[in-house]
């Protein structure tokens, strides 16, 4: 029993005596190197398992695009799985399910992410496919491809944002908080009539700009030989034509200098609040304080909104905080749903309580430090894994590369939330979270006449 209740106080130690036990420096050994044609390669061996992981991103999101012109970079993703000279409709998700691949693609406002998962001995299948499809996509690519996938990318918008509740507030939120100008006013998935009035060569165009080489970086990472991938990177990919750098992306000023109010209705049967603050972008002082706020007020049923608004007083169904960093400005977000019997006023009140006491007095060094704890076991966590659809190391050094030059930046990622203090959360809350600079969205249910004609 001695042994066991030794063992139990070991486990239950306050957070703050285990956070004196710093760990060691992280240590993920690559090589890279540059083509002639301007893509960069990053290559990591991990040999804890068998496989092979690629990883392609082009430096190109829907924040690129132009007003009118919205909804390329995500159209663009559909298209690179419409089939490319080498590797006809259907041959690459054939291939690769043939030797137990997965792959998949993920479109952001500021990058377009493509991966393969295969056993390594596929190693060289996965390359090839990846590279002919960005050497020679448009030599396949007709004008009846792009209108079948510009009808997929409508259908899909009208899951995702039409036909589902409270699908349209993350749209009007960011139509609030940045001018028509800025490239975060319009949403990813772009508006449905712009869609519907590209054309063709608009698509082949957007492709021939930033589907170039030197516009992307690719990862190999797995129980891979580095010297033997870096050749067969060379002989798949070396004979990709290289393509002009594009021009600089234009970053408008934005700030909000009042207090922003719209009510919008959709077929759901609670309102909700959202409330939105601008905020630093990714990277830059004050974004990691601000993702430790976050979890302070709703990282869990003993963060501050969670238990006084759902446990305590009973007046939200739930709650949550999020810093959504971004490359070229980032918002900080609430939003809460109250309880039937409960209004957006009453909800409104406590969070306005919970925000000033944040602005005024620090949170407790225990709240700071799980919230540091939290983010350091998410952090190592995704470094167990190569990559996929949750991602992984190797998405992540493709990510700080293109952020910062640097592929092997985890040890500063985690030195940004490990450096942090109580007092500079208090002092992000109050630089950054004013009560009179904000956007305050209401989503409020349509008249019951309105949803029994749905």
């Amino acid at each position: 029993m001695k042994g066991l209740a030794a063992l139990f106080a070991a486990l239950v130690l306050p957070t703050a005596v285990l956070a004196q036990t710093p760990a060691p420096p992280l240590q993920i050994p690559y090589t890279q190197f540059t083509l002639p044609n301007g893509l960069h390669v990053i290559l990591h061996e991990d040999h804890t398992v068998p496989l092979a992981y690629v990883n392609l991103l082009y430096d190109v999101g829907s924040a690129r695009e132009r007003p009118g012109r919205t909804g390329f970079a995500h159209l663009f993703e559909h298209l690179m799985f419409m089939g490319s000279k080498n590797a006809k409709y259907g041959v690459f998700d054939q291939s690769l399910e043939a030797v137990g691949g997965t792959n998949n693609a993920s479109t952001s406002n500021d990058v377009t992410n493509y991966w393969i998962m295969v056993p390594v001995n596929a190693l060289e299948l996965a390359l090839f496919l990846e590279s002919d499809r960005m050497g020679y996509q448009l030599e396949v690519m007709t004008p009846q491809t792009v209108d079948a996938q510009r009808d997929v990318v409508k259908n899909e918008r009208r899951e995702r944002i039409e036909n589902t509740p409270y699908g349209s507030a993350e749209i009007t939120l960011e139509e609030m908080l940045y001018p028509p100008g800025h490239p975060y006013h319009w949403p990813v998935i772009g508006y449905m009539d712009d869609l519907t009035a590209a054309s063709y060569d608009d698509v082949v165009a957007f492709f021939q700009k930033y589907y170039a080489p030197s516009n992307a970086s690719l990862v190999v990472a797995g129980d891979i030989d580095a010297a033997a991938t870096r050749k067969l990177v060379e002989k798949w990919f070396s004979d990709v034509k290289a393509g002009p750098p594009p021009e600089p992306i234009t970053i408008p000023g934005v700030a909000l200098t009042g207090v922003q109010t719209r009510t919008i209705t959709d077929s759901v049967p609670l309102p909700r609040l959202y409330l939105a603050w601008l905020t630093p972008r990714h990277l830059e002082p004050g974004d990691s304080a601000l993702d430790v706020a976050a979890n302070v007020l709703s990282g869990g049923k003993s963060s501050r909104l969670y238990k006084r608004l759902v446990y305590d007083m009973q007046i939200a169904q739930d709650v949550s905080a999020y810093q959504l960093s971004r490359n070229l400005s980032s918002y900080f977000l609430i939003e809460a749903t109250p309880r039937p019997g409960h209004t957006i006023d009453e909800i409104q009140k406590v969070i306005d309580e919970e925000l000033g006491k944040l602005r005024s007095e620090p949170p407790s060094a225990h709240e700071v430090q799980r919230a540091i704890n939290e983010y350091e076991a998410s952090f190592y966590d995704g470094l167990e894994r190569l990559g996929g659809q949750h991602g992984g190391k190797a998405d992540q050094m493709n990510a700080y590369y293109l952020k910062t030059g640097d592929p092997d930046w985890f040890n500063e990622d985690l030195a940004r939330y490990r450096s942090l203090s109580p007092s500079d959360i208090r002092a992000a809350v109050e630089a950054f979270l004013p009560a009179g600079r904000r956007v305050e969205l209401t989503v409020a249910p349509e008249p019951a006449s309105n949803n029994q004609q749905r």
